[in-house]
Order: structure tokens, then C-alpha cells, then sequence
């Protein structure tokens, strides 16, 4: 479901995240004062609040730490990225040279990345990844193997080249990693069930002015799903409207062409 409401338009997803539920909501206290009257409903007034400030604060407490936790991991995404951009630029550095095999490693190199942005973000909008892309993968090492074979290089030039590789490849499994989702499913459970507890505890509260309630409501609803907006909008980091774009890596390749 997170996957689905995070591809949708931004739009379209806080309709359906925040304007329904917090419409919803406001109908909740309306329904209350039809079945119980005024008078019962403010003899729950006074216990009822030191009730709803522990929860209130409960919940508040949860859902800051899904929203730090789900942005720390949405910028451990962003930096996988610019990760292995940067090590393909040092890998490319250190492949320079006029030989036949540093040459066909730096088209690896150069085929892997146009792959990556051309397969690899696709399939990671669906939580999957590209067989293609390992595959091309698995060839820049074979060529990179190649290289140290054959060629009278440095051997510290040599580490630092598998070094750099691996860091590559380690960084395309974080962000694949990443893709599929941040908020595990128990944890989602429990903030939709606690914010909708959270906002149909105030329906028990009576006031005489019931606009003041129904507003009151709405305005605590509204914070409540917009929070849950946030985490929905950031739980899948290359889908939806608010994702990582290959852009660290067209810019390498860019570089690539210009030299």
C-alpha cells in the first residue's frame, strides 16, 4: 500500500492520506453528540484530558522517530548514490591509459552506468532491481581482472582500483536495498492504528460549542496525517514524485564524454 500511495501524484496521495481522513474525522464528534448528550459527554472532560495528554504525547514520540528515522534512510539512499558516482570517477582516473584493456574497462565502466540509469532506476520505482545491470556489473570486473593481469601497472594503482570497485558495487546494493522500502510493516501498522486512536479519543470530549470541536478535531487530524504523509513520501526513495534521481551519475558520464 505505501508503495502505491508513494507513486502517486503528491497530490493525489496527501487527498488520499490527509483531506479524506481528516474529512472523516471531523464527522466523528457530530456522530458522538447524536448518540450521547452534552451533559455525559463533559462529565469526561476532566479525567479524559490527563488520559489524552499521555497518549497525545505517545504517539507524538513515535511519530517524530518514524519521520528522523525515515529521512536518515532516505539520505543514506541519496549518498549511495553520490557514492557510487564517485568511485566510478576514480575507477575511470585510474584506468587512464592508451592499452587495449584499461580501454575496454573504461567502456565497461561507461556501459554499466548508461545501464544503471536506463534499467536500474526503472525497476527500483517497483521495488525490484535489473538483471541486466548486475550482468553488466559482472563484466567491468571481468575486465578490471583483465587489466590487473595483463597490465605493468602499480600495484598500489591496482588496489585502489578494486578498492574504488567494490565501493561502486557496495553502494549499488544499498540503494537497492533501500528501494524497497524504509518503514517496516509492523511499524506502519502501528502508527495508522495510534493516529487514528489518537484523533477518535477526542470525539468523547464534549463542549458546547460542537464547531469549535469539529474544528479542534480537524486541525489534530491534519497534523496527524500530514506526519504519516511525510513518512509515505520518503518511504520509497526512487519512486513517486519526491525521489533520488541518477543525476551524480549523469554528470560523471557527462565528464566521461567530455574527456
Amino acid at each position: 500500500m505505501s508503495l502505491f500511495l508513494a507513486s502517486l501524484p503528491l497530490w493525489l496521495s496527501g487527498f488520499l492520506i490527509v483531506i479524506v481522513p481528516t474529512a472523516l474525522a471531523m464527522t466523528g464528534p457530530i456522530l458522538v453528540r447524536r448518540r450521547w448528550a452534552l451533559e455525559r459527554l463533559t462529565t469526561n472532560n476532566e479525567i479524559a484530558g490527563f488520559k489524552f495528554a499521555t497518549v497525545g504525547v505517545i504517539y507524538a514520540v513515535l511519530l517524530a522517530f518514524a519521520i528522523i528515522i525515515a529521512w536518515e534512510r532516505f539520505a543514506d539512499a541519496e549518498s549511495a548514490v553520490v557514492q557510487e558516482s564517485g568511485a566510478s570517477a576514480t575507477l575511470y582516473r585510474l584506468l587512464a591509459g592508451p592499452d587495449p584493456d584499461a580501454t575496454a574497462t573504461r567502456a565497461a565502466l561507461t556501459h554499466y552506468l548508461e545501464l544503471a540509469i536506463a534499467s536500474d532506476w526503472p525497476q527500483m520505482q517497483g521495488e525490484k532491481e535489473s538483471g541486466d545491470v548486475t550482468g553488466a556489473l559482472t563484466e567491468l570486473y571481468a575486465a578490471a581482472v583483465k587489466v590487473a593481469q595483463n597490465a605493468d601497472r602499480q600495484p598500489a594503482v591496482l588496489v585502489e582500483m578494486f578498492r574504488q570497485l567494490d565501493s561502486l558495487t557496495q553502494a549499488r546494493r544499498a540503494r537497492l536495498h533501500l528501494a524497497s522500502g524504509i518503514v517496516p510493516g509492523m511499524l506502519w501498522f502501528v502508527l495508522v492504528c495510534g493516529g487514528c486512536l489518537t484523533v477518535a479519543f477526542t470525539f468523547f470530549f464534549g463542549t458546547r460549542n460542537l464547531r469549535a470541536q469539529v474544528l479542534m478535531t480537524g486541525t489534530l487530524a491534519v497534523i496527524v496525517f500530514m506526519g504519516l504523509f511525510v513518512i509515505v513520501s520518503i518511504n520509497h526513495p526512487f519512486t513517486g514524485p519526491v525521489h533520488i534521481s541518477p543525476e551524480p551519475i549523469e554528470g560523471i558520464l557527462a565528464d566521461f564524454g567530455h574527456r
